[in-house]
């Protein structure tokens, strides 16, 4: 997503991480990467769970990347990395 930006931004779309980890320790991990947006703490893992993000029978968070339109429907729900070509497109 972090070298996707432009894309992102030509169509309006406003990116951003969520994860378990502190505050702190995403201070170091954006800057370490140079991400141009925002990574939100889900210490409680509340987001992940709320959209079914946790592995079942763990208390590990899978990487999904979901897409919300500004209606609040979600337009798309995909385990892994998508293309952000393929992100996008679900906005059509």
């Amino acid at each position: 997503m972090r070298d996707e930006q432009t894309k992102y931004q030509a169509r309006a779309v406003q990116t951003f991480g969520v994860n378990p980890a502190s505050v702190a320790s995403h201070e170091r991990y954006a800057a370490r990467f140079r991400f141009p947006f925002p990574l939100l703490s889900d210490t409680g893992r509340m987001v992940a769970t709320a959209y079914r993000a946790v592995r079942p029978g763990s208390r590990s968070v899978l990487r999904t990347v979901y897409l919300i339109g500004t209606d609040g429907r979600v337009r798309l729900a995909q385990r892994g990395a998508p293309a952000a070509d393929d992100i996008l497109a679900a906005l059509e």
